[in-house]
């Protein structure tokens, strides 16, 4: 009998002990703050406006949530996309919010929330090639350079789906966006979101905008593996802003106008 009190006086401790990593992210976050990592380049879901802030939907999206978390406070953390992941598996923010695509190869290292927006590739074209392109099905031949960002859907599915056609990678949006403007490279593929607002941006009479994505890619949030109780909250929170209008109301604020244009740098 005393020693199999021992033993559960034991487990008793060894249970206390280990309490804090039962709990998860939540207690955490309410105590320290909700820390979102983020690539400020991909508008308008994010972007660095004129003062250095960094705005946009899903840092407006990371307010609301921080707010319903119970947060002490909320720490936007600037990520270079190749780096955004491996950040938070190694703890330097506890949640991606950057207009990331869901896939089974990303979610083999990560948990995602639910679906919060959905997304297409799409194609900014040479304005002179307006008439021999009318979709990415006439891109794929040998003869056309094509563009996307390194690392991103956009790159998958233009290897996927134009494998015939010249392929070349960029660091960032800007930069694929520019080789087209500069007739170096034919088109860019990349999410509708971002090729609305970059034809508006930088398209400067030169860009035709092919708007009917040729993919269907739902957008989610990102958490570390193990933690079911974080990933309830967040998907509650999701639910609970589509049903309220916060969510409609974001989505009309960045996504069907572009006033917010004139705080870019």
């Amino acid at each position: 009998m005393k020693k199999r009190l021992l033993a559960l006086a034991a487990l008793a401790v060894f249970s206390l002990n280990l309490s804090p990593a039962w709990a998860g992210k939540l207690e955490q976050i309410k105590k320290d703050g909700l820390r979102v990592c983020l690539e400020p380049a991909y508008m308008p879901f994010e972007l660095t406006n004129k003062r250095g802030e960094i705005v946009g939907f899903d840092p407006d999206l990371a307010a609301l949530m921080a707010k319903d978390l119970g947060a002490a406070k909320l720490e936007l953390v600037s990520t270079a996309w190749d780096g955004i992941i491996p950040a938070l598996l190694t703890d330097k923010c506890d949640i991606i919010m950057s207009g990331m695509t869901i896939t089974e190869e990303r979610a083999q290292k990560i948990d995602f929330s639910e679906p919060y927006m959905l997304v297409g590739q799409t194609i900014l074209l040479r304005k002179d090639l307006a008439d021999k392109v009318k979709s990415y099905k006439d891109l794929n031949k040998s003869q056309y350079k094509v563009a996307s960002k390194l690392g991103t859907t956009g790159e998958i599915a233009t290897k996927k789906y134009i494998p015939k056609a010249k392929y070349f990678s960029y660091e960032t949006e800007a930069e694929g966006v520019m080789e087209v403007v500069n007739g170096k490279v034919d088109a860019f593929i990349y999410d509708s979101p971002y090729n609305l607002v970059a034809n508006v941006q930088r398209g400067e009479g030169k860009l035709v905008f092919l708007d009917k994505p040729f993919t269907d890619e739902p957008i989610g949030w990102a958490i570390a593996k193990g933690d079911p109780e974080f990933l309830k909250a967040i998907n509650a929170f999701l639910v609970k802003i589509k049903t309220n209008g916060e969510h409609e109301k974001l989505q009309q604020k960045w996504f069907k106008n572009t006033d917010w244009l004139k705080d870019v740098q």
